[in-house]
């Protein structure tokens, strides 16, 4: 059995742990129950993982989450590879493309002819031609070849358009354009400019390069994207950049590269395939249970804000009950034929895609839309929509299970849920009213504080080292956002638990309340190690903290976990200084 505390406490092995259900043992491998879990509860409860868990030559982290996404695309490859008599159309369509995609022999045989016989279309290659200069240097234009990569093949470079909710009108769509890469250094001069003039203006700057230089740089771009579809060769050249940026070796299997591809652009359907597969109708009806109680749950603890005035917290209540939860649901709309060729297929897919964005321009958004497909192993909340989507994928354990005790879908997805809710008050969602427009809903007094509370969480988390990336600190003016919705996420779904759960028996072969095993699998959803390489890249880009740190951060933030494991005051799990948002 498992204790709860301290150094020298003892896991023993006995015919009794062979009758340990599936939870426990799960529970148990996972744990480092030597360790004092006020001392370093991320260690005392993923140290078992991290020992007997080794990165994939494959991948440059592995986690839970990616354990999750690895069995998800197991059970991809068996449904895209069933053939069923009868089925829906985008399905069998579905099955087309990943056999084009894991049709290897024929790949190989193209080698690079596909994308070598369309690079006249994007206005050549200087480095693959002869006389490039000759033939295209008197009318080439940058814009020209700005448009044609963006409209045609959906590729930004240099200049990111797109068409996308209009913020301060959340029902209408608009055309955004950005800046990208190197011409960040002129986004404060172009913000005002309009479509036509952008182009115009980066063009002019853009001569103090060659043309010729300029051309092979939006190539090349555009050819490493599109060497996925071909030949191995061709492929591997991407290796030692690969290598270099996030210390993988190797690529994936070729049969987890296109399930991943044929769920990214046919999600309807192949989320279709999965839900019939892998999901159980009963989940739904859970975790709609838990939805509306949560919910119920940030809005009672607005009462308890003391920073926060009558009159935004009336706002804060008005945005929560606005909030769109969204389950998967199948859609098909879907007018393409696939053919053996996959290199083709996929230019097919860019061009509809980009089209398919493009006409959104003059229709009524739809809120209730999803903005990603049900095989997905995530979470997402939507500013502009005021709305929350879980894909079927993320309903399994650790995060859920209809099997599972309520403590542990509570630290699971109860945290989960509390933790997109949050979204909607971090310091982005935060400008966004309960129908999604971009609008100051907030009291002057209110905003200060909040700003106030905020500081107080970047402070802290810009405090945390990180070893695996050579000691760096982590970027708490990054990571606010997740590190606010972590930080609520945990305390609406605890105060849930506490109220909703009732008495529970205990779990067979490990000592632990359920309060204790709702902390406990909530931080095991966390357990994660990474290469060095991309712990570096990821403190500079990511927005989330790593998985040691939301673990760290919130459960030091929470008195709740302190006083679930009897932690005295000196303890590294209670610090002297907390920090509260939400």
């Amino acid at each position: 059995r498992v204790n709860r505390r301290g150094p020298g406490t003892e896991t023993c092995v006995t015919p009794f742990f062979l009758i340990t259900p599936q939870w426990s043992s799960r529970l148990i491998e996972n744990m480092d129950a030597s360790v004092d879990p006020c001392d370093n509860f991320y260690q005392y409860a993923c140290g078992g993982w991290l020992k007997k868990n080794i990165i994939p030559e494959t991948s440059f982290r592995y986690s839970t989450f990616d354990i999750l996404r690895d069995e998800l695309e197991v059970i991809l490859k068996g449904v895209l590879e069933k053939t069923v008599e009868g089925e829906a159309a985008a399905l069998t369509k579905a099955k087309t493309l990943y056999k084009s995609c894991t049709n290897e022999s024929l790949i190989e045989l193209r080698g690079g002819t596909p994308l070598l016989d369309m690079l006249p279309d994007v206005f050549e290659w200087p480095i693959a031609v002869d006389n490039w200069e000759t033939t295209y240097g008197r009318t080439w234009r940058l814009e020209d070849v700005i448009a044609k990569l963006n409209e045609k093949y959906g590729t930004q470079l240099l200049v990111n358009f797109f068409v996308g909710t209009d913020d301060r009108d959340s029902n209408s769509h608009i055309i955004h354009v950005g800046l990208l890469e190197s011409l960040c250094f002129f986004a404060q001069y172009y913000r005002n400019s309009h479509v036509v003039s952008i182009y115009r203006k980066v063009s002019v700057n853009m001569l103090f390069s060659p043309l010729r230089d300029l051309q092979n740089y939006m190539v090349w771009r555009f050819a490493m994207n599109m060497v996925v579809g071909l030949s191995r060769a061709y492929r591997d050249t991407r290796k030692a950049f690969r290598k270099a940026l996030s210390g993988a070796t190797s690529e994936a299997a070729v049969w987890r590269q296109c399930a991943l591809y044929v769920n990214s652009n046919m999600d309807n359907a192949v989320g279709r395939l999965y839900v019939q597969e892998a999901f159980s109708e009963k989940s739904k009806e859970l975790m709609e249970e838990m939805i509306k109680d949560i919910r119920e749950v940030f809005i009672s603890n607005l009462d308890d804000l003391t920073w926060m005035d009558a009159e935004t917290k009336k706002a804060a209540e008005e945005k929560v009950w606005g909030i769109i939860f969204v389950f998967f649901f199948f859609c098909f709309f879907f007018n393409k034929s696939y053919a053996e060729e996959y290199f083709e297929n996929i230019l097919q897919n860019l061009e509809y895609v980009q089209k398919k964005r493009l006409r959104k321009l003059r229709v009524k958004v739809n809120k209730e839309e999803w903005v990603t497909g049900a095989a997905v192993v995530n979470a997402f909340y939507s500013s502009s929509k005021n709305q929350i989507v879980f894909p079927a994928g993320i309903l399994q354990p650790p995060f859920f299970s209809k099997g599972q005790t309520k403590s542990l879908n509570y630290g699971g997805i109860g945290m989960v849920i509390g933790h997109e809710i949050t979204h909607g008050f971090d310091d982005n969602g935060r400008n966004y009213d309960k129908d999604g427009d971009l609008k100051d809903w907030w009291t002057s007094d209110s905003t200060r504080r909040f700003l106030e509370l905020s500081k107080c969480i970047v402070d802290q988390y810009g405090n945390f080292s990180w070893d695996l990336a050579s000691g760096l600190h982590l970027n708490g003016n990054n990571t606010l956002g997740e590190n606010i919705a972590d930080n609520g996420g945990i305390r609406q779904a605890y105060k849930n638990y506490v109220k909703q759960h009732g008495e529970e028996p205990p779990l067979p072969g490990i000592d632990l309340s359920h309060d204790q095993l709702f902390f406990l699998n909530f931080a095991q959803v966390w357990c994660g190690t990474y290469r060095p390489e991309q712990a570096v890249n990821s403190i500079k880009v990511d927005v989330h903290s790593p998985g040691k740190f939301r673990v760290l951060g919130s459960l030091q933030n929470f008195p709740e976990f302190a006083k679930a494991f009897s932690c005295n005051k000196s303890s590294s799990m209670v610090p002297d200084n907390i920090c509260r948002v939400w």
